[in-house]
């Protein structure tokens, strides 16, 4: 894949997802900047993932708070380049329990973290990227956002609206030369959702949710972080441009995809509809 010289911006980068992509691209040449909340272990996971001084730098800072995402882009468009791709991966899944028991603090900062945080990156990264007509944003989504899932409202209702924001940036930007997707990358092994299939206040919160996550892991139906790793790579290499906007799942034919796009334009086919 071509993708030297370009410069990525991952957020939620320390750990799981975040850390696969980080490290993917950074072996392909691409100058990575990560971030994430935590200062120590994005620190000590920049240092593991750089092969060249300078080419994986961390940018410690809460993807909630509006100030730091403008000052996080703007020092990476200082210390690495004008940003080419921006991968808005920072999630939480964690408020669990039903509607009425959820505590609401706790249900609006899933909210935030999965909604608002792609929400600021993007606004930050949008205008430089027009400026220079040209720029790629993933959104990691999920499946969650295509169904209803008891128990688990925040992180479903955020995702369906990421869903939603990405279609939206998508039209806004596409006489512009930037690609915008929302990506469902499968059910990985991460931290995140070792949280879900372990967690004692899981069990007790949303047990229906934690014994579907016991289920697939046992039967090894989970997804290999490899694939989702791919998915992100051919995004980022431009393979699927013409797919602008489109939800994309991990176990998608790509190049199928892309063909039957360039042959018989469908712009709805891949978008958030009802259905009668």
């Amino acid at each position: 894949m071509d993708l030297f010289g370009q410069v990525a911006l991952v957020t939620g980068a320390s750990r799981g997802l975040g850390r696969a992509f980080a490290q993917a691209l950074a072996e392909q040449g691409v100058r990575v900047a990560i971030t994430a909340r935590e200062p120590d272990a994005l620190i000590q996971t920049a240092a593991q993932l750089s092969s060249s001084p300078g080419q994986v730098l961390a940018f410690p800072a809460d993807a909630t708070d509006e100030q730091a995402t403008l000052q996080v882009v703007a020092m990476v468009e200082a210390q690495l380049g004008p940003i080419t791709l921006l991968i808005n991966n920072a999630g939480q899944f964690r408020a669990f329990g039903s509607i009425g028991t959820v505590p609401p603090a706790d249900w609006w900062r899933e909210i935030e973290i999965n909604l608002r945080g792609p929400f600021l990156y993007a606004h930050a990264v949008v205008p430089l990227m027009r400026t220079r007509h040209m720029g790629r944003i993933i959104n990691i989504a999920s499946g969650a956002g295509l169904a209803t899932i008891p128990l688990a409202s925040a992180y479903n209702v955020s995702k369906t609206a990421l869903i939603r924001f990405s279609e939206t940036l998508a039209q806004e930007t596409a006489a512009d030369g930037i690609s915008v997707f929302a990506i469902h990358p499968g059910t990985v092994r991460t931290p995140m959702n070792a949280y879900v299939h372990d967690s004692p206040d899981v069990a007790q919160q949303a047990p229906p949710i934690q014994a579907w996550f016991q289920s697939l892991y046992a039967a090894g139906q989970d997804t290999p972080i490899e694939q989702a790793v791919m998915l992100i790579m051919r995004l980022a290499a431009g393979h699927a441009d013409p797919l602008s906007g489109w939800y994309l799942s991990v176990n998608d034919d790509l190049d199928g995809l892309v063909h039957e796009q360039t042959t018989a334009p469908r712009s709805e086919r891949r978008a958030l509809r009802l259905q009668d």
